[in-house]
């Protein structure tokens, strides 16, 4: 299988190439394609890939390239995690809307739309050049914000395209251990999650049918082992009777969260592009640039959601060590050619036949339209992602969630139609923003960060 990654001088990329050279997925592919705009970004991640410690004959073969077409002939599966504008980008950002007084961060709020506008345009065409040059190979994108962004191919690809994140499915796996009862990987027994990209929550969790997530929530001693339990607190998670994606955090502690961001020393989009503005050049020219991005890699993980542990607290060991979002996605891309069925968390459409007049009864999340892209366990096989069903939301999560999901919907209908009224509404209507006034500043600040945005308008 010929793997192209699109973003290939990504920091995450080795990740993935570490995933398939040893374990499960190894044999899966014999050649990854590193696709990137920067050749000195692809010229590091080379590096490291050739550093890289693997077993005897268990090394895919890779190929860079700059030239889009190249690396799509042939492709039986892409990859895609771009970051337009880099991490520079990412810093403008989160500046723009705290110097507003709002909250600064990467898929949350004000910065996510912004990172969306820039995004969604680069990934629409990605998904019309593979429908030029492999228009039989699978998506599987990791762009952020990584539920609008697919939702915005969906059109282009149908159901060729699935959005992943690794925060649910390691939220789910981490209270199964919390709770006693780790999950096989691969299975969902008797999960119940539902929600958007970063905005979920796991409301059940009963493998072999009794739900284990009521004791949960009353073991306070349980819970202070769960970074979930950690963030949130005993006595908030018991009144919402679920544990909530870690970005929920943003919305239930906006003004704690917008303080503590306001108060380090940078902004976490500026200690990235700081650590990666002197690392890349030196990965190039190392003599071990896999130990070198390696221990840069643990050191940005111990820096993840930093704002919410103000108390001195540890990420866990698991977590550090990474091994998320790839085994995610090279899960999903083993049951896509035919490696056996996977349960995951997935960003795909409501309704499992694609449309927007659909019932209840025919959607994964009733009270969202059929054709919303949702993030919700699947069933992956060669066919694709089914949805599968779970229970009504409760009032206070449907109403977010409506919500959040109104606001992805303009943010990609400005991008589609040139609408800039459309974007306009998208700030002001957000409930991190909440204001017309506050919506025009930020639409006016971050045109003024990146004037490219002012060439989508009609």
């Amino acid at each position: 299988m010929r793997l192209m990654i699109a973003g290939g001088g990504g920091f995450r990329v080795p990740l993935v190439y570490r995933a398939l050279c040893t374990g499960p997925f190894a044999g899966l592919v014999n050649e990854v394609v590193l696709y990137d705009v920067d050749p000195a970004r692809l010229t590091a991640i080379a590096a490291v890939l050739r550093d890289m410690p693997t077993p005897e004959g268990s090394r895919p073969v890779v190929v860079i390239s700059t030239d889009l077409k190249q690396a799509l002939r042939g492709t039986d599966m892409v990859f895609a995690a771009i970051r337009p504008g880099g991490t520079a980008g990412r810093i403008a950002d989160e500046r723009v809307a705290l110097d507003l007084g709002l909250l600064g961060q990467e898929t949350t709020g004000a910065g996510g739309i912004s990172y969306a506008l820039r995004s969604i345009p680069r990934m629409l065409e990605l998904a019309d050049a593979m429908q030029h040059y492999c228009p039989g190979a699978w998506l599987v994108n990791f762009t952020n914000p990584a539920g609008m962004v697919t939702e915005a191919l969906v059109p282009v690809l149908g159901r060729k395209v699935i959005g992943i994140c690794d925060s649910a499915s390691g939220l789910v796996q981490r209270a199964a251990r919390a709770a006693g009862s780790p999950l096989p990987e691969g299975t969902l027994d008797g999960v119940g999650y539902f929600g958007l990209n970063h905005l979920g929550w796991l409301y059940r969790l009963a493998p072999g049918g009794r739900d284990l997530l009521p004791g949960l929530l009353s073991d306070r001693s349980a819970l202070e082992k769960l970074e979930e339990g950690r963030l949130f607190g005993q006595h908030t998670l018991e009144k919402l009777g679920c544990l909530p994606n870690e970005y929920l955090y943003y919305y239930y502690q906006t003004e704690q969260a917008t303080e503590t961001i306001l108060k380090q020393r940078q902004t976490r989009g500026a200690s990235i592009h700081q650590q990666q503005s002197s690392l890349y050049p030196s990965l190039a020219e190392s003599p071990n640039a896999y130990a070198m991005w390696d221990a840069a890699r643990r050191s940005r993980e111990e820096g993840y959601l930093a704002e919410a542990r103000t108390h001195g607290e540890q990420r866990d060991e698991e977590d550090l060590a990474g091994g998320g979002y790839e085994r995610v996605a090279l899960s999903v891309m083993r049951a896509l050619s035919g490696g056996g069925t996977a349960q995951l968390i997935l960003n795909v459409p409501n309704a499992p036949v694609a449309g927007s007049v659909a019932s209840d009864a025919e959607v994964a999340v009733p009270g969202l339209p059929g054709d919303a892209v949702v993030e919700v366990p699947c069933e992956v096989t060669p066919d694709g992602a089914l949805p599968l069903a779970q229970e009504r939301p409760g009032g206070q999560f449907l109403t977010l969630m409506q919500h959040i999901k109104e606001v992805e919907r303009l943010t990609v209908r400005a991008v589609r139609d040139g609408d800039r009224d459309a974007a306009l509404q998208a700030f002001a209507a957000h409930p991190l923003v909440g204001s017309a006034s506050l919506g025009a500043g930020l639409l006016e600040a971050y045109e003024a960060a990146f004037p490219e945005l002012r060439g989508l308008w009609k």
